[in-house]
């Protein structure tokens, strides 16, 4: 199968479906046209589709079957953009005020209907199937489990492959690497309540501003004086809200705020070490304290396998200098939840082009991308897929 060639083929069509997503842009669980559309183009290939029936109903899997008999891999793109307005001037700009693409997530659909194009293209060469997997909702980290529970595909995978467009990565690049890859994130709120009175006489109060200001010192120490120096560990408070005059001593305080770790072990406890390190210091003071702990997402990891499987399926089309090591990145990724029982590898596919003006972050309303990277990105998904299914 000369990949090559047909990744050379499907690039205007692959750049063109990346500015019409980019164009219309719709959040979380509201990506009925988006939904539509990519139905519409798999539509166009003959490859079979359904619509998630669970409500909001936004999310497409589509399957395209070999002709030979074999193993099954899932190929997953994530479809929702963000409350961002964009501030780039170029003739794709969204057309949805206040919603942007500034993820990159219209690139992701782009690469894998590129994909989808090759792989039909090739299909009487498969040995198995192959799932495409539109997930909407990754931004607010509950799309996975959401098309996990569609149909059987999921049970039925043997290997999944996800990636992402990545502005901290050189365009051409692309990582691959076993091992961490993004962290667990994990979400938190804490209420302080101590005892409001005049600001002139604090000793008849328990001041909830001290006791917060305390906290959020006392779990700066949790990861320096908990935690091995080579786990990478984050607790940080986002928001800090407390009192509503300047003569009334506050009796409530509320904080918020977000960890990230990579480690299964440290998530297992690190609820426990806050509650004890919180506890400890409203004991101090004669406060009380609640403290309400949402686990999120869990920590991507490549498993080997998989990500060796990648690396030699991208040399295969791109060469071996397009392999980029890349550091692992404290942001999180739903896509950990596919990888949680079964092996797959999550790739990072550099955008990154000063020359360009894609070099804003993610999330950023000036965020864009090399787009000449979208092809490869493409490539990358159809070939994982094919050694997948003739290795197996």
């Amino acid at each position: 199968m000369d990949i090559k060639n047909l990744i050379e083929k499907n690039k205007d069509y692959i750049l063109e479906m990346r500015r019409y997503f980019h164009m219309h842009p719709e959040l979380s669980y509201e990506e009925h046209e988006t939904t539509k559309k990519i139905a519409s183009e798999l539509e166009k290939m003959g490859i079979e589709y359904e619509i998630p029936s669970e409500e909001p109903k936004t999310g497409v899997i589509g399957v395209i079957k070999g002709k030979k008999p074999g193993k099954t891999v899932a190929l997953r793109a994530d479809i929702d953009a963000l409350n961002v307005l964009e501030k780039n001037d170029v003739e794709y700009k969204s057309q949805n005020e206040g919603k942007m693409h500034a993820c990159g997530h219209d690139t992701h659909i782009s690469m894998l209907l590129g994909a989808a194009k090759i792989l039909s293209e090739v299909k009487d060469e498969l040995c198995g199937k192959v799932y495409l997997i539109f997930q909407p909702a990754e931004e607010v980290g509950t799309g996975a489990k959401y098309m996990i529970r569609q149909g059987n595909w999921y049970e039925e995978t043997d290997s999944i492959y996800g990636s992402h467009i990545w502005s901290g990565l050189e365009a051409g690049k692309i990582s691959l690497e076993a091992g961490d890859r993004m962290a667990a994130a994990d979400m938190f709120s804490i209420k302080i309540h101590g005892k409001s009175g005049h600001g002139s006489l604090p000793n008849e109060t328990v001041d909830a501003v001290v006791v917060g200001s305390a906290v959020v010192q006392a779990l700066q120490q949790l990861v320096s004086r908990n935690y091995s120096p080579l786990d990478s560990v984050t607790v940080t408070i986002g928001s800090f809200h407390s009192g509503n005059r300047f003569n009334i001593i506050a009796g409530e305080a509320e904080m918020t705020g977000t960890n990230r770790y990579f480690s299964r072990e440290i998530g297992a406890r690190i609820e426990e070490d806050m509650n004890r390190v919180i506890k400890g210091v409203c004991d101090a003071y004669g406060a009380t304290y609640e403290l309400d702990y949402t686990y999120i997402l869990g920590p991507t990891i490549n498993d080997e396998k998989s990500s060796e499987l990648a690396i030699k399926a991208l040399e295969k089309f791109a060469g071996p200098d397009a392999h980029s090591k890349m550091q692992k990145t404290t942001g999180g990724e739903d896509f950990s939840f596919y990888l949680e029982n079964k092996p797959g590898c999550f790739g990072f596919v550099g955008c990154r082009n000063e020359e360009l003006g894609a070099d804003y972050p993610h999330h950023n309303e000036r965020f864009n991308v090399d787009e000449s990277v979208l092809a490869n990105g493409a490539g990358m998904y159809a070939q994982y897929a094919i050694d997948f299914l003739n290795e197996n």
